[in-house]
């Protein structure tokens, strides 16, 4: 059983730890901040200028004003504050973020990471990403296993423009969780009831698998 989009970030909230800065991408990444562990607590930022993000807000209570950087309204914790660009991506360039969850379109076993443009469509801008893979030693990404043409995007080398190389580290999809090592991708843990097999199917680049494949725990 595959997991959908939340599930994905259920499974990347039990990574946070403890007084951690995080920032979170758009896409997949930005459900992370609904499955936050109680007994922890971590600090979203945006880099619209936003420090204290909290879940998404309930039906009608909304708040137009307040919206992460993929534009989507957002609820604050107590203690948020706001600032500008300026200062957010001073945050994110002096390395005072301490894991970054990002989306992406391809993932290669060297760690390079594309997220930002597909040729030939038009695109608004890189936004944020470059500065954050520049200067995160923490990125998890967040993403399908396979694209909806059902062609891998954990790659041997990555085909779309890169947003960064070599930075990297895990990687969860809806089939498994996957670090990037030297070697190559390393399975780490798979779906529920998602066997090995499937995963390697799905993987194009080279696919690390241990003897042992424990299944994910996911707490809900």
């Amino acid at each position: 059983m595959a997991l959908d989009k939340n599930d994905i970030a259920k499974r990347i909230a039990q990574e946070l730890q403890n007084g951690f800065y995080v920032n979170l991408g758009i896409g997949i990444p930005t459900l992370v901040a609904n499955y936050v562990p109680k007994y922890i607590e971590v600090e979203f930022q945006s880099e619209n200028g936003v420090l204290g993000m909290g879940p998404f807000p309930l039906a009608g209570e909304e708040d137009a004003d307040l919206i992460n950087a993929g534009k989507q309204t957002i609820s604050t914790l107590a203690g948020a504050s706001f600032f500008d660009s300026a200062t957010s991506f001073g945050m994110i360039r002096g390395k005072h973020i301490d894991l970054t969850v990002l989306g992406a379109m391809q993932v290669d076993q060297s760690g390079a990471i594309a997220n930002w443009k597909v040729p030939g469509k038009l695109v608004k801008g890189m936004g944020g990403a470059m500065d954050l893979v520049a200067s995160a030693d923490n990125i998890i990404v967040a993403m399908m296993h396979s694209d909806r043409q059902g062609n891998p995007k954990l790659k041997t080398k990555c085909t779309l423009p890169l947003t960064g190389v070599n930075c990297v580290k895990r990687i969860v999809t809806n089939l498994a969780v996957i670090d990037v090592t030297a070697a190559g991708f390393q399975l780490v843990e798979r779906a529920p009831n998602v066997v090995v097999q499937e995963i390697q199917k799905a993987t194009e680049g080279h696919l690390i698998i241990p003897q042992e494949v424990p299944e994910m725990q996911l707490e809900y």
